[in-house]
């Protein structure tokens, strides 16, 4: 009886000591709710945060003593087709954790049979769900595009062809839509080398851009030097962008008598 006595006393001595952690113990398990997220980029429409831990199974919660802790955080959200780097993740206690990425960014849509695919400007596959059909219009189109996506969502599409048309689609960038331009596709016949492209617009005009950015056979203009005599281009003028541009007559003098 009198050790009976004695360990009931002791558990109670250890209740008073450690109840408080025990019932506080919600605190070591890192939630959803408690990890905040920066740098999620105005055109992602999906709830990034959730999808990133629900594909990792973290949404049930991590035991915040858990030594790999960071490293979980960080693979999963660098495993989002949105994310092109985690920039940084810290933890903290009471349970919380901040995550800090940089998202990937549409630069132009690839005409495929039955509608249109985003890529980033390295050609890696966009989540379609986040574009609507009028957000989808907003941005460039490549066709001629024979290909599909070799991978899944979040991985380069695969086809050198698509590399070099995002490629284009990014020079031009925000002079799409000013220049009247609604996408580019490879110019004429066959496979040349390098890849010709050409711009154009919904009427018709078509200007020849050349080959993408990285790949300028010798003596090409490069392509900032495109990009600045697309700009000075009179509005609804054609060029060719890949010769240098003519020299204007220089004044003659008046011979003296």
């Amino acid at each position: 009886m009198v050790v009976a006595i004695a360990a009931i006393g002791l558990g109670w001595a250890a209740w008073s000591r450690l109840g408080d952690r025990v019932r506080g113990a919600a605190d070591l398990v890192l939630h959803p709710e408690s990890i905040t997220v920066e740098g999620v980029a105005p055109w992602v429409r999906a709830d990034l945060k959730s999808e990133a831990l629900r594909d990792a199974s973290l949404d049930a919660g991590i035991p915040l003593d858990d030594p790999e802790l960071v490293r979980r955080l960080a693979r999963a959200f660098a495993m989002h087709p949105w994310v092109r780097e985690v920039v940084s993740v810290t933890a903290t206690h009471p349970a919380a954790a901040d995550v800090v990425v940089r998202c990937r960014e549409p630069v132009a849509m690839v005409a495929v049979p039955g509608g249109l695919l985003a890529v980033d400007a390295e050609a890696v596959v966009l989540p379609s769900d986040d574009f609507t059909a009028e957000t989808a219009a907003e941005y460039p189109r490549i066709t001629g595009v024979p290909s599909g996506p070799q991978g899944a969502v979040g991985f380069p599409w695969g086809d050198p062809l698509v590399e070099e048309g995002a490629a284009v689609a990014a020079a031009v960038g925000p002079d799409w839509k000013s220049l009247g331009l609604i996408g580019c596709r490879p110019a004429g016949r066959g496979s040349p080398t390098p890849r010709v492209w050409e711009l154009f617009d919904d009427k018709g005009r078509t200007i020849l851009f050349g080959a993408a950015p990285g790949h300028e056979a010798t003596g090409e203009p490069t392509a900032a030097t495109k990009i600045s005599r697309l700009r000075a281009l009179p509005e609804g003028a054609s060029a060719d962008l890949t010769k240098a541009p003519q020299p204007a007559d220089e004044p003659r003098s008046i011979p003296a008598d």
